[in-house]
């Protein structure tokens, strides 16, 4: 449990992580005030989108808002190549209202309980982001997954809390999808191989094995129809 950064120490970290960033204009000051708490922050919540027409389309709506919910919808949009677009601070309307064992297995930093209760106010405790993803199945692309990554990272070093402290909305609210497609078991795993090394880490990209000759394909098949015979 914790007070949440400072505008300044939000963006530092981010930064000190590497990644990619581009501040909205008024992005410091958008937010919910006066409709809700925000804080004390316990972790980090990620979504996808959902349909959308273009990528700034979608940035635009997630300041917006729309009838019914309005913006800001998250703190920061991950777009498909793997830039954050920060478009809000303080609280946002993106979490919703979730499991309670949830939210005490986040701050107790221990195995997620499946969520089953929507009776606590997940706008006042995490961090958001929105990745765009149309849902449906859609690719998702490394850098913006690797981007996701290291947003969580980001936070929890700045916190000072593990991996286990971030979630999917999935992972929060009943019949939530989001982020379709994103195993948060796996991502979690990336999130603490990161918390392992300094905020400037950057992995190496693992080499792929150089592809055979004609000649190491036609050994090795001369070899396969050898064993066949002897085996007979």
């Amino acid at each position: 449990m914790a007070s949440p950064m400072s505008t300044a120490a939000f963006l530092a970290a981010l930064k000190a992580e590497g990644v990619k960033v581009v501040e909205r204009p008024g992005w410091k000051t958008h937010n919910r005030a006066g409709h809700g708490a925000w804080g004390p922050v316990n972790g980090v919540m990620m979504h996808h989108t959902g349909p959308y027409s273009t990528e700034s389309a979608m940035v635009t709506l997630c300041w917006n808002g729309y009838s019914g919910l309005p913006g800001p919808l998250c703190h920061g949009v991950v777009d498909r190549a793997g830039t954050i677009h920060l478009i809000g601070y303080g609280r946002a309307n993106h979490a919703g209202l979730g499991d309670d064992d949830v939210l005490n297995a986040v701050i107790d930093e221990t195995k997620l309980p499946v969520d089953d209760d929507s009776n606590t106010d997940g706008n006042a405790r995490f961090y958001g982001f929105e990745a765009i993803n149309k849902g449906d199945g859609q690719a998702w692309p490394e850098a913006q997954i690797e981007a996701m990554v290291r947003v969580s990272a980001a936070l929890c070093r700045a916190h000072g809390w593990s991996d286990e402290s971030v979630i999917g909305h999935k992972e929060w609210q009943p019949g939530k999808p989001d982020p379709a497609g994103v195993d948060m078991t796996k991502f979690r795993a990336r999130v603490a191989e990161r918390l392992k090394h300094p905020a400037s880490w950057k992995p190496t990209p693992s080499t792929p094995a150089p592809a055979k000759t004609v000649e190491q394909r036609l050994s090795d098949l001369e070899a396969a129809v050898k064993k066949l015979e002897a085996a007979k």
